[in-house]
């Protein structure tokens, strides 16, 4: 994997259709995307020299994202906004450029705005998976 600049990586928000087309959060400045993998502890009394042993497969997945920067798309904002007061399961579509694309269900999981006196207002998000993501390397 190449050095590749981070506004290279996007978070998209799908329009509820059949195929979703999918529309950036627009003017994110900063974006995270953690997948995480909570293991099954199957350790017991004789485990090899008591060494932990972990069930392949039968752990809980999570994918949480995380974004922030300034307003810039009137239409992707209200989107956004209108997912969060419906708590509604959107497709989402995260593209991490030399990885691949994650899609499927979020949802929105905090929605913030700010603004100092003397500088631009800001937003920032976090989405929690909602059930099974697709991956599709590139």
């Amino acid at each position: 994997m190449t050095v590749q600049p981070g506004r290279d990586i996007l978070i998209r928000i799908g329009d509820s259709a059949d195929p979703p087309t999918f529309t950036s959060a627009a003017g994110l400045r900063l974006k995270t995307i953690s997948l995480n993998a909570r293991p099954v502890d199957v350790t017991h009394a004789e485990s090899v020299e008591g060494w932990r042993e972990l069930l392949a497969g039968a752990g809980v997945k999570t994918c949480s994202v995380s974004g922030s920067g300034v307003f810039v798309d009137a239409a992707a904002d209200a989107r956004i906004r209108q997912a969060f007061f419906d708590q509604s399961r959107d497709d989402w579509q995260l593209l991490i450029p030399d990885f691949g694309t994650l899609t499927g269900p979020f949802q929105v999981a905090a929605l913030d705005y700010a603004g100092r006196h003397d500088g631009e207002a800001t937003w920032s998000m976090s989405l929690a998976s909602a059930g099974p993501l697709a991956f599709e390397g590139l």
